[in-house]
């Protein structure tokens, strides 16, 4: 009897231990999510001013940002007309004749035909159109990795309380069960699952708290300070769900995409390419004029004098039309507009990956908030009052007690995904926000060869 009085009193120390882990009974609502509270010198961080952070430190958005710099310069370079040549030329005459000798001034103007400067021009135009959305994309990506990473480790903290709190109760569970076999309550086979619970407890809050460190590193990584302490974040993983629009979304992502607003301008500026290729058939050409003195006598006593000459250059494109350029332009053509198709085309794979994905985790999150938890929550109770009863095996308990934490567990992966799906698509399934953007191929400028000249003065 009184080792019957002893057992229960143990066995009521441990319905206490195990009754800290419990969730409501069925037909309660399901609590919010719990808040770290933070020590005094510490405050919470918020999604608004991580995602600033990132803006000013990520190195790739004024990677971006030089992009869009370097096309506005080029643009202004190619609307500069070419520079005029000038020269100065003589022909000594001293070997000769002494102090007979030819002097000229010189100036040489190019001239571009065929409105190439304006094709150039309309070309490096949609390179601008091409640069700013590629501006625009790199800063959506950047936001998109935060907010990911943000929600990714709000999940991870949620994830290691739970293990923290399995693993403390777990290892107080071992020394319940010894005190149990000691006084022939519980068998050595017991006393042994609860061991090998409590090392499994350990292990995987372990590995909850590297994943909450590995997201964490990769989270400073994005907002471009690799050295940010761990600090608490603000936000509750389950306030106001996202309910997306899946016909508004999809409309708005074909229609806003960054990648196809790149692809478009691609085809574009390879049309542009295409004219500037047909109009590089008709030849730039030049106009040389000089004046100059000859000291040359024509008469006795008196020097030749003042002479004036204009000379005009034009390449004959007899051999060549620019016939190569013109079908690798053509080829150009044809490629962009294939990638503006094949892009559309990946773009509506992902976006149907994702609404599915973004279903089954809403769907999967409601479920559990609904009943699995709930049921789960009672199965461990149930338990737990056959245990206080002494008719349930410890073990017994501690496996519904574990089974009811992997389900919170995959609840808080749950509500994780359907944030960051919903983040994807708000995003416009933008990822990469580490990812160097994309240089923005230029436009080769109309060059002018410098023709030989004609005629030596």
């Amino acid at each position: 009897m009184r080792c019957s009085r002893r057992a229960r009193r143990i066995a009521a120390s441990a319905s206490l231990i195990l009754a800290g882990f419990s969730w409501p009974a069925v037909g309660q609502q399901t609590p919010p999510a719990r808040e770290v509270v933070a020590p005094a010198s510490e405050r919470f961080l918020r999604l608004d001013e991580l995602e600033q952070m990132a803006l000013e430190k990520n190195p790739t958005v004024s990677q971006a940002e030089a992009i869009v710099r370097s096309v506005l310069g080029r643009r202004r370079q190619v609307g500069l007309y070419p520079n005029p040549l000038v020269g100065y030329s003589t022909e000594d005459m001293r070997a000769r004749e002494p102090e007979r000798a030819k002097h000229f001034l010189w100036a040489q103007q190019s001239f571009i035909t065929a409105g190439k400067r304006g094709l150039v021009q309309a070309a490096i135009e949609q390179e601008r159109i091409h640069a700013e959305a590629e501006e625009a994309m790199q800063r959506q990506r950047v936001r998109n990795a935060v907010r990911l990473l943000y929600y990714e480790a709000l999940g991870a903290a949620r994830l290691v309380e739970i293990r923290r709190e399995l693993s403390r109760t777990t290892r107080e569970a071992v020394g319940i069960s010894e005190d149990l076999y000691n006084i022939g309550q519980a068998d050595r086979p017991d006393v042994l699952e609860v061991q090998i619970e409590a090392d499994r407890s350990d292990l995987e809050l372990a590995r909850a708290e590297g994943e909450l460190e590995r997201v964490w590193q990769e989270l400073a990584a994005v907002i471009g300070e690799p050295d940010l302490p761990t600090s608490p974040l603000a936000g509750d993983l389950e306030a106001d769900l996202p309910a997306l629009d899946e016909a508004a979304v999809r409309e708005r992502i074909l229609k806003e995409n960054p990648e196809l607003k790149i692809a478009r301008a691609r085809v574009e500026h390879a049309k542009a390419s295409l004219a500037r290729a047909r109009a590089d058939r008709i030849p730039n050409f030049f106009v040389r004029a000089g004046a100059g003195y000859n000291a040359d006598r024509f008469a006795p006593g008196k020097d030749v004098g003042a002479e004036f000459f204009v000379e005009l250059g034009v390449p004959l494109p007899i051999f060549d039309r620019n016939q190569g350029n013109i079908a690798n332009a053509e080829s150009q053509v044809r490629l962009a507009e294939g990638e503006l198709r094949r892009t559309e085309l990946a773009l509506r794979s992902r976006l149907a990956g994702a609404l599915r994905t973004y279903r089954d985790a809403l769907r999967t999150s409601a479920r559990y908030r609904a009943s699995v938890l709930a049921q789960a929550q009672q199965s461990y109770q149930l338990y737990l009052g056959r245990f206080r009863e002494m008719a349930a095996a410890y073990p017994q308990v501690l496996v519904a007690r574990r089974n009811l934490g992997q389900i919170r567990a995959e609840y808080v992966r749950a509500l994780v995904d359907a944030w960051q799906t919903a983040t994807l698509l708000d995003g416009l399934l933008l990822t990469g926000g580490l990812d160097a953007p994309a240089a923005v191929p230029g436009e080769p400028s109309v060059t002018i060869d410098v023709v030989p000249f004609t005629t030596v003065p």
